[in-house]
């Protein structure tokens, strides 16, 4: 009845649950979802979103809340395509510049909510429009398109027969995924999102910590913004539109606590591909916007209630399990 519990707590589990459970009810309604070209676009269109929701996993598991990396993915898409197209910038030149930038972003966010005392929240919320609007204010509001030819590959290209924005995916988050485990630093986040108090007790530099997961989320919206002006070739304000919800609605189905502290950055990869699985099937469906956006708030308020129960339902499932299979004397 152990190894059950231990089932049943494990952080893996539950987001692994509800990915194979969206792949199943969408698999039953719609026959178009388990060909071969639409799980291929699936694989494409979760990258971004993705990687932006590593960020967004790195900055809830310190205690705070990111709501900007949707902005700063069409600021970052903008600004590649005005220094790749419009001032002849090469493209890995534009595509350090933009990293860059979006680094400098999240500088600005952990700042104003570390040092400046503002909460996480009201911080990113008023950095989401302005970003957003800096967007729209360098490039009047029209999208640039046919940035460059060399962008495709970046984003439609092939490693070893793998589409490469799956091996970006997979060596970003094995490289979260060792720097959380296995570095003071990664693990430094896990004790100031969990008891902040006790982490400065322990020696743990709190305001230094929180402000290197906005670093690293600013960067890693930014490279989702490099992969969207890669995929269509172009910069727009409004790219990214929605992309913080995705992001944060990643972490949550992956069962990261919005308390912090608490989280697995492979979960938050099963999260992702939960909501791609979810928006595919409803796209396919072709059932409107407003009820997408409506389905994926309701996944997230699911999301939340089955982390909050899970110990509770471990529990009744092993006293269920002792009433059927007896234990064995000793």
């Amino acid at each position: 009845m152990n190894g059950v519990s231990r089932i049943f707590r494990s952080q893996v589990i539950g987001p692994l649950f509800a990915l194979l459970l969206a792949v199943i009810i969408v698999s039953l309604t719609t026959n178009r979802f388990l060909t071969g070209q639409n799980l291929s676009n699936v694989m494409l269109q979760v990258s971004s979103v993705a990687i932006a929701a590593i960020g967004s996993t790195l900055v809830i598991l310190a205690g705070g809340i990111d709501l900007s990396p949707g902005a700063i993915v069409a600021l970052t898409a903008c600004v590649g395509a005005i220094l790749i197209k419009n001032n002849d910038f090469p493209v890995w030149l534009g595509i350090v510049l933009v990293l860059l930038l979006g680094a400098g972003l999240g500088l600005v966010n952990g700042l104003l909510s570390t040092y400046g005392r503002i909460p996480a929240f009201i911080v990113t919320l008023a950095m989401m429009g302005v970003i957003r609007g800096l967007a729209f204010l360098i490039t009047g509001g029209t999208p640039i398109m046919s940035v460059s030819p060399d962008l495709e590959p970046i984003f439609y290209g092939n490693f070893l027969g793998l589409p490469l924005p799956l091996i970006y995916v997979v060596v970003l988050y094995a490289g979260i995924f060792i720097f959380l485990r296995y570095t003071i630093a990664g693990r430094a986040i896990y004790a100031v999102g969990g008891n902040e108090s006790a982490a400065r007790l322990s020696g743990v530099r709190v305001n230094q910590t929180r402000l290197m997961t906005f670093i690293l989320a600013g960067t890693m919206s930014a490279l989702a913004g490099v992969l969207t002006m890669a995929r269509l070739n172009s910069g727009s304000p409004n790219y990214g539109v929605g992309t913080e919800l995705q992001a944060i609605a990643a972490a949550v189905i992956g069962g990261a606590s919005l308390a912090g502290g608490h989280g697995n950055i492979i979960s938050t990869l099963f999260g992702a591909l939960t909501v791609a699985v979810v928006q595919n099937g409803l796209n396919l469906n072709i059932v409107p916007a407003a009820w997408q956006d409506i389905t994926l708030g309701g996944i997230i308020v699911l999301a939340v209630g089955l982390d909050m129960w899970r110990a509770s339902i471990s529990q009744r499932t092993s006293k269920i399990l002792d009433l059927i299979v007896p234990k064995r004397p000793s």
